[in-house]
């Protein structure tokens, strides 16, 4: 990558939002062993926004619960710690997402995509040894955050690299690579860097794609749900194309892209969840 790509990377991910501090608290929580339900309704509640989205959330028709939920802290007795967790995050990331920007990207799309890989990386992650379902979530969440950051920053070199995918049906991180120098991949990772995230996230991100794809249960959960995400047209994210699982990731997840998705059941539901999400 020259110096002067490098630059302007730098400075696109500079230009992003920093992610709120709520969340950031929230998912210190979530790796903290001794955390109790009340440490993780003590930050909500001290965040407005937060608390009346995931209440919106929690009262519509989709959980359908006998009775209206009117605080945190019977939201997390409802659904559980970890739904709550998951909710708040996605707040968090849709609160950064621009409401258009000037390369014709969906972000409605992109969204359901996002949030559909997310529940899906979560559901593999009980597949295998060594993968947080947390940690999935989270990956599954953020993969394709790169593309954001082009949208608004570059958005006349990602509306051509969209544009040839689409019509070549060429996977997209080559179109970036030959119109912008870089893929969403390498932006997400810097991006998820400057977020403080985790070293096993950062890492999950920046290694995507099929040609850089390294052996961890958790690259092999995000890539896995990317892949069945894609095929069973969960949202889009601008990428035509889904990739069959190489080798490493057929031994982590126990069979090919048709066999696990066979083996997880109906995803039909975990989609309507992300459609509720999405509304956020």
């Amino acid at each position: 990558m020259s110096p002067e790509l490098s630059q302007r990377l730098a400075a696109a991910v500079d230009g992003m939002p920093a992610f709120p501090k709520s969340v950031q608290r929230i998912l210190e929580l979530t790796r903290d062993v001794n955390s109790t339900p009340k440490d993780l309704v003590d930050v909500i509640d001290k965040d407005p926004v937060v608390t009346v989205k995931i209440l919106k959330v929690v009262n519509s028709a989709y959980y359908s619960l006998p009775k209206q939920i009117t605080s945190i802290g019977h939201a997390v007795v409802y659904l559980g710690f970890n739904t709550i967790k998951n909710l708040a995050l996605s707040i968090a990331a849709i609160g950064m997402l621009p409401k258009d920007n000037a390369s014709g990207f969906d972000v409605q799309q992109y969204l359901l995509h996002s949030l559909a890989t997310a529940g899906i990386a979560k559901q593999l992650a009980h597949k295998v040894d060594d993968a947080d379902p947390m940690d999935c979530f989270i990956g599954g969440l953020l993969h394709d955050f790169g593309k954001v950051v082009f949208a608004q920053f570059m958005p006349a070199e990602f509306k051509a690299a969209l544009q040839e995918s689409q019509e070549s049906a060429s996977s997209l991180h080559l179109s970036l690579q030959k119109h912008i120098g870089a893929d969403h991949f390498v932006v997400g990772a810097m991006l998820v860097e400057k977020w403080r995230f985790a070293p096993a996230l950062i890492e999950t991100i920046g290694h995507q794609n099929l040609e850089q794809l390294k052996d961890t249960d958790m690259i092999a959960c995000v890539f896995g749900a990317n892949q069945i995400a894609k095929k069973l047209q969960f949202g889009f994210a601008g990428n035509p194309r889904f990739d069959e699982f190489p080798a490493t990731v057929q031994k982590r997840l126990g069979g090919t892209l048709d066999q696990v998705i066979a083996s997880m059941g109906d995803l039909n539901a975990l989609f309507e969840e992300a459609k509720i999400f999405a509304k956020l």
